[in-house]
């Protein structure tokens, strides 16, 4: 276990432009979305999901040096020494050249490699601040802030329109990514609810306790953390501009004509034109592919949804001592307020 004391030492960060942003959540909540919108401000290096296990965009020991072993990794005090030197540099926009150049050697390898080394050299010269998107970090919310000294954005979706998404996808829940940390499941005992899917098939049961798991792990930091905010993804689809504003000032970015022009651009296209400029703004730039597109926001909150008697069973599997989340309510000591 670390010692207390050297738990308490701040690690190396760019403190002097703000600190780092972290936006995170479970996969298919908007975190690519949101994303986006803040580097709107021209503030923020985005770095795209280095907790992802798969390459790429992770194992990208540039901008993350250290193993990452499982989907939605689990790191506290008393794993955080390997993650606390590695984070300490990707906040701190320094790009580890020698170690990418070691491990990745494709061309594709060595275009992402450049493009991301320029990125964080220029930004830290510039004092921009880090912005991580990453869906993986959602279990881990609570060390960011604590550690690393992040804002953190935890984004809720709403658990029928969240497993519409995953099932449409045909994606899965492996419960081994969760029981296989042990550290986790000794600080959130209810990570273990799903181990009774092993080996089954149903998909949308796995999807909804992944929900439930992660809601509640989440709940628990922000009860208890400053520097974590929740933020419930259908409220910024409906609100766009008066979301993000409330979000930049809580991130410490100014909500200049220029942030609230791009915004409006991407997410209400109605309201106001898009130009070739925005679009090309907002475009894959080569250094990662992410689910975010420009598109009118409001069309989220009419999605194609579950069945009636699928949404009934999700709404029931993901119930707190009897009580059901719905969409619009608030739940937990957090107050669940919104990829």
């Amino acid at each position: 276990m670390t010692p207390a004391s050297e738990r308490r030492r701040e690690p190396d960060r760019v403190a002097a432009s703000g600190p780092p942003v972290l936006v995170t959540g479970l996969p298919r909540s908007g975190t690519s979305w949101v994303g986006r919108m803040l580097t709107a401000s021209g503030r923020l290096v985005y770095v795209n999901e280095p907790l992802n296990p798969q390459r790429p965009p992770g194992r990208s020991p540039g901008v993350l040096d250290a193993s990452v072993t499982h989907r939605f990794q689990y790191i506290c005090p008393d794993n955080e020494t390997p993650w606390l030197a590695a984070f300490s540099r990707t906040v701190a926009l320094r790009y580890n050249w020698a170690a990418e150049a070691r491990r990745n050697h494709r061309p594709g390898d060595l275009a992402r490699m450049a493009k991301y080394g320029t990125a964080f050299t220029l930004g830290r010269l510039l004092a921009r601040r880090a912005l991580l998107d990453d869906p993986f970090a959602v279990l881990s919310a609570e060390w960011f802030a604590e550690r690393l000294g992040c804002r953190v954005i935890v984004l809720l979706r709403d658990p029928v329109s969240f497993v519409a998404s995953w099932r449409r996808l045909g994606w899965r829940v492996d419960p081994g990514e969760l029981l296989g940390q042990p550290l986790l499941v000794r600080d959130h005992p209810h990570v273990a609810e799903p181990a009774a899917l092993a080996g089954s098939h149903d998909a949308t049961a796995g999807a909804a306790l992944l929900w439930k798991t992660a809601r509640r792990v989440a709940d628990t930091a922000a009860g208890r953390t400053a520097g974590i905010r929740v933020v419930r993804y259908e409220d910024l689809c409906a609100a766009p501009l008066d979301g993000f504003r409330d979000l930049y000032a809580w991130c410490g970015l100014p909500w200049t004509a220029r942030a609230a022009g791009r915004v409006t651009a991407a997410c209400l296209p109605g309201r106001r034109r898009r130009t070739a400029a925005v679009d090309k703004a907002f475009a894959w730039t080569g250094l990662s592919r992410t689910a975010f597109r420009p598109m009118d926001s409001r069309r989220a909150l009419t999605a194609a949804s579950l069945p009636r008697e699928d949404a009934a069973r999700v709404r029931s599997l993901v119930a707190f001592g009897g009580v059901s989340d719905r969409s619009g309510s608030r739940a937990g000591s957090a107050g669940w307020s919104g990829t």
